[in-house]
Protein backbone atom coordinates (compact mmCIF):
# COMPACT_ATOMS: atom_id res chain seq x y z
CA UNK A 1 0.00 0.00 0.00
CA UNK A 2 1.19 3.87 -0.58
CA UNK A 3 -0.28 7.39 -0.27
CA UNK A 4 -1.65 9.20 -3.17
CA UNK A 5 -1.31 12.59 -4.09
CA UNK A 6 -4.85 13.63 -5.77
CA UNK A 7 -6.66 16.85 -7.74
CA UNK A 8 -6.52 18.56 -4.27
CA UNK A 9 -3.61 19.52 -4.48
CA UNK A 10 -3.52 21.21 -8.31
CA UNK A 11 -2.20 24.62 -8.34
CA UNK A 12 -1.92 24.23 -4.57
CA UNK A 13 1.25 22.92 -4.00
CA UNK A 14 1.29 23.43 -0.35
CA UNK A 15 4.45 21.78 0.97
CA UNK A 16 3.36 20.87 4.95
CA UNK A 17 3.56 17.63 3.51
CA UNK A 18 6.40 17.13 2.65
CA UNK A 19 7.45 19.02 6.05
CA UNK A 20 6.77 16.00 7.88
CA UNK A 21 7.38 13.09 5.83
CA UNK A 22 10.23 11.08 7.59
CA UNK A 23 11.22 9.56 4.67
CA UNK A 24 11.72 12.19 2.13
CA UNK A 25 9.14 10.70 -0.73
CA UNK A 26 7.08 13.68 -1.58
CA UNK A 27 8.54 15.76 -3.96
CA UNK A 28 7.42 18.24 -7.27
CA UNK A 29 9.35 20.74 -9.32
CA UNK A 30 8.39 24.42 -9.27
CA UNK A 31 6.93 24.18 -12.72
CA UNK A 32 4.95 20.80 -11.64
CA UNK A 33 0.87 20.72 -11.63
CA UNK A 34 1.45 19.01 -8.35
CA UNK A 35 3.71 17.17 -5.58
CA UNK A 36 3.69 13.37 -5.89
CA UNK A 37 4.25 10.36 -3.75
CA UNK A 38 7.14 8.24 -4.53
CA UNK A 39 5.12 5.09 -4.04
CA UNK A 40 8.56 2.86 -3.72
CA UNK A 41 9.57 5.18 -0.50
CA UNK A 42 5.98 5.76 0.98
CA UNK A 43 6.11 3.49 4.40
CA UNK A 44 2.50 4.68 5.09
CA UNK A 45 2.97 6.48 8.15
CA UNK A 46 -0.12 8.98 7.28
CA UNK A 47 2.08 12.44 8.55
CA UNK A 48 1.15 13.44 5.54
CA UNK A 49 -2.92 13.02 5.54
CA UNK A 50 -2.88 14.87 8.84
CA UNK A 51 -0.83 17.93 7.09
CA UNK A 52 -2.39 18.09 3.90
CA UNK A 53 -4.40 21.71 4.24
CA UNK A 54 -6.75 21.02 1.14
CA UNK A 55 -7.52 16.93 2.16
CA UNK A 56 -5.23 15.78 -1.37
CA UNK A 57 -3.74 12.83 0.19
CA UNK A 58 -5.33 9.65 0.64
CA UNK A 59 -4.05 6.06 1.41
CA UNK A 60 -4.81 4.27 -2.21
CA UNK A 61 -7.67 1.79 -1.36
CA UNK A 62 -9.60 4.86 0.05
CA UNK A 63 -8.61 7.24 -3.26
CA UNK A 64 -12.27 8.47 -4.19
CA UNK A 65 -13.24 6.47 -7.72
CA UNK A 66 -13.02 9.69 -9.33
CA UNK A 67 -9.38 10.26 -8.51
CA UNK A 68 -7.80 7.19 -8.83
CA UNK A 69 -6.11 7.85 -12.47
CA UNK A 70 -3.61 9.81 -9.77
CA UNK A 71 -2.28 6.74 -8.43
CA UNK A 72 -0.65 6.20 -11.90
CA UNK A 73 0.07 9.73 -11.67
CA UNK A 74 2.45 9.39 -8.94
CA UNK A 75 3.92 6.51 -9.91
CA UNK A 76 4.89 7.77 -13.39
CA UNK A 77 6.38 11.16 -12.11
CA UNK A 78 9.29 8.49 -10.41
CA UNK A 79 9.30 6.27 -13.27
Amino acid sequence: MTHVIAQPCIDVKDKACVDVCPVDCIHGKDDSPQLYINPSDCIDCTLCVDACPVTAIFAEEDLPEEWKQFTKTNADYFA
